[in-house]
């Protein structure tokens, strides 16, 4: 089945601390809603009571999977939450996050955003050693391996042991022995952030935008190689790799994070206001208007506006009440579906020679039929635009990526797309480019490059 000519990401995780958190239920659900464009598969949370922990999770959106779960009334001084979006693991409520054990020292509780790549040799080893899986998710395999080391070596080693031990990408927020810990991977490959409500709350999520939602300030990103604890003692820091080389996923930035999100310390929705400014310096066009495709291409289109001198018009209306849509893979189905998430303003385009800004593109399936859309409506010429570089190479660290054969970018050259999506000319942003709208730091690109900050060999 075909779904969307996009990426998706995993999930998003959340977590609050506090000694007397007011309705720490009702914190968590909003926090998770401000990250529901992160996973629209299933939600939970796990909430603490001393060392007492309740879990409750469904299927579909946060409003469908948790309406009905009795959670208003709930008290706990912690709390963990989780969207799910699944790129490994089946689709059943049973691989729904959070996941819970029960331990000798008191049950925890994991939710992790991340994709392992040795998660396979792990769970044969464990399986050999007697271990049973219920689920086929990396979560489990790591919620088994914390549970097998925490009687002898305590909850913080057990934590310590299993993250040297697991390969890949993984923000992972923890309820056990009293405490909430995150833990963010070696190379911060997956994004999570620490913040701070009125109330002196500590919180941890995958996304700046979810403190915002509880009126909660962030103070910082997690480290890469970072476990930070989270008790009635206050916040300890523990790192358990020295990595001198950070790769945020450059992702997050195109198209993944909300626009109102920072992450590491730079704001998204400037990232992708300077990769349209970069995209209109590239390749100069004549052009009548710049058009955004909704939502992450129109911050892009601004940029492109505001530096080529050519109007920005919202010239696509998006359907707000349309999520991911299943559809069955015929042509006519497909257009279908994109009609109705997007329909173009025929008073704005009628006539008009026009710049198309879109963050990337992977099948283009759906760019060909806004293309074909937009000239329906009246536009005169479709000039398409990516603030994003060339897509190669499918990801191993959380993204729903389809096979190389499956990615248009590794199949045809810009050419040979330009004709099959129907466009009067294409642009890519230059990977160099990519980097500058990122303030030149140091980030995954693997889906452009080939080149992985973790080998992918080891994946099954």
């Amino acid at each position: 089945m075909i779904y969307s000519d996009k990426f998706n990401d995993e999930c998003g995780v959340f977590g609050i601390y506090g000694k007397n958190v007011k309705n720490i239920a009702s914190t968590v659900y909003y926090g998770l809603y401000n990250l529901q464009h992160r996973g629209q598969e299933s939600a939970g949370i796990s909430i603490m009571n001393g060392k007492e922990i309740e879990t409750y999770k469904g299927m579909g959106l946060i409003p469908n999977a948790l309406h009905d779960k009795g959670i208003e009334n709930l008290t706990g001084n912690a709390a963990i939450g989780h969207v799910r979006y699944t790129t490994q693991g089946n689709r059943l409520l049973e691989s729904a996050q959070p996941f819970q054990q029960h331990l000798k020292l008191g049950s925890i509780a994991v939710a992790h955003n991340g994709n392992l790549v040795n998660a396979h040799v792990i769970r044969e080893l464990m399986e050999e050693a007697g271990s049973t899986f219920a689920t086929d998710s990396d979560t489990e395999v790591i919620i088994k391996m914390i549970g097998r080391k925490a009687t002898e070596d305590g909850i913080i080693n057990a934590i310590r042991s299993t993250v040297n031990a697991i390969k890949g990408s993984y923000a992972l927020v923890i309820l056990a022995d009293g405490k909430l810990i995150g833990v963010r991977d070696g190379f911060g490959i997956r994004p999570l952030v620490l913040g701070q409500n009125k109330n002196g709350d500590y919180c941890l999520a995958s996304e700046s935008c979810a403190l915002d939602s509880i009126e909660a300030t962030l103070i910082r990103d997690v480290n890469p190689g970072e476990i930070v604890v989270i008790d009635e003692n206050g916040i300890k820091s523990i790192s358990f790799e020295n990595n001198n080389k950070k790769m945020p996923c450059s992702f997050e930035y195109i198209y993944f994070a909300r626009p109102d999100s920072i992450m590491d310390g730079i704001s998204v929705y400037n990232s992708r206001v300077k990769a349209g400014m970069y995209l209109a310096k590239q390749k100069h066009v004549e052009a009548d208007i710049v058009v955004g495709v909704p939502d992450s291409g129109v911050q892009a289109a601004i940029g492109y506006a505001k530096e080529s001198g050519i109007e920005f018009v919202h010239g696509l209306v998006k359907n707000k009440y349309v999520g991911r849509t299943f559809i069955k893979p015929s042509q006519e189905l497909r257009e279908q579906a994109v009609r109705v998430k997007l329909n173009p303003l025929k008073s704005a385009i009628d006539g008009k020679r026009i710049i198309l800004v879109d963050d990337s593109l992977v099948r283009g399936t759906t760019c060909k039929i806004i293309i074909k859309m937009m000239r329906r409506a009246g536009a005169k010429e479709v000039h398409f635009r990516l603030s994003s570089p060339i897509v190669k190479y499918p990801c191993h660290f959380g993204i729903d990526t389809p096979n190389s054969d499956e990615l248009i970018g590794a199949i045809k050259t810009v050419d040979q797309i330009c004709s099959e999506i129907g466009a009067d000319s294409l642009d890519y942003l230059s990977e160099e480019n990519l980097l500058k709208s990122l303030d030149n730091s140091s980030y995954c690109m693997g889906c452009f490059t080939g080149e992985y900050p973790i080998s992918p060999t080891i994946h099954k």
